[in-house]
């Protein structure tokens, strides 16, 4: 059975204007997210700015999430590292906290080869009893998981379940979804791509526009799943514009500043990200109103 099915919310990491993590707007934000149909959330991964937690504060934000999720949905933590020792001591403090599963990128900056990678995750999978869903980001790490490697680590491994696959790239998808013989659990690492990724098998998204449109995040995978793909299209289509000024500058950067304008949170980013720039928060603004999350 799938860590989950539908939506899942990439979910920020509110900080406060000392740039320490606010969990009263933390866990005001789960809450809603909850309450608006998101099918599991996300902590500590890209949108929630792990890199710039210490691990203190990063196993800290796991435990707290989930608490207040309280077992509502399943809750994911990220627990990637360069180092392989380092994500084996995260993933086994997120499996401690209470963690449905976890979220491994691979290792950036280090380039390892696909022997290194295989020899990573099987170290990290050997520690826990966690189900865990490689992430394949190669834009951000500097390091791509070839689908043979992915296959062989599903094969292999038995807690190593499933991939959020985030190269942009359909054909290498449906090539991971060819070499795994479907024996895995696949997920939309890229919000433009949900109807196109679940077209080949797809289990869902672990998604950043989640965070702003949790209903309809979750309405275009179930209505997929439902039978509906023209209205799951409709819906894919609707956000198109959302989503790109969602990437306009480095995620998180825009998603902070979206939430920022729509109550949920201030919109700090720490160091070294930056404010928006303003002409980027009038496109993102706009494309808000347009799809009416934001009232003018």
């Amino acid at each position: 059975m799938a860590v989950f099915t539908g939506a899942g919310v990439a979910i920020a990491t509110p900080f406060d204007e000392n740039y320490n993590i606010d969990y009263e707007s933390f866990g005001r934000f789960i809450d809603y997210q909850i309450e608006h149909k998101t099918d599991a959330i996300i902590v500590c991964g890209t949108t929630g700015e792990s890199s710039t937690l210490n691990h203190e504060e990063h196993i800290a934000a796991i435990r707290y999430c989930v608490n207040r999720v309280n077992k509502r949905v399943p809750v994911i933590a990220g627990t990637g590292s360069n180092c392989s020792r380092t994500a084996s001591y995260l993933t086994k403090r997120a499996e401690m906290a209470g963690v449905d599963a976890a979220l491994v990128v691979t290792p950036y900056y280090n380039k390892a080869t696909q022997k290194g990678l295989i020899d990573h995750y099987t170290y990290i999978a050997r520690h826990t009893d966690l189900p865990l869903i490689l992430y394949n980001v190669p834009s951000r790490t500097g390091c791509k998981l070839e689908s043979a490697t992915i296959a062989k680590l599903v094969k292999d491994v038995d807690n190593i379940v499933g991939v959020k696959e985030a190269t942009g790239d359909i054909a290498f998808a449906t090539q991971i979804m060819y070499d795994t013989q479907g024996d895995i659990d696949l997920y939309s690492g890229n919000d433009d791509m949900i109807v196109p990724m679940m077209s080949i098998g797809a289990k869902g998204v672990i998604s950043v526009l989640s965070n702003v449109a949790p209903e309809d995040t979750h309405n275009i995978c179930a209505e997929y799943m439902a039978g509906n793909v023209e209205k799951s299209r409709e819906l894919q289509i609707k956000y198109f514009e959302l989503i790109k000024a969602l990437f306009c500058e480095v995620n998180p950067i825009p998603v902070k500043k979206a939430l920022e304008l729509l109550g949920f949170c201030g919109g700090h980013v720490r160091r070294p990200l930056s404010e928006l720039e303003p002409e980027h928060t009038k496109r993102l603004k706009k494309a808000l109103i347009e799809t009416g999350i934001l009232a003018e």
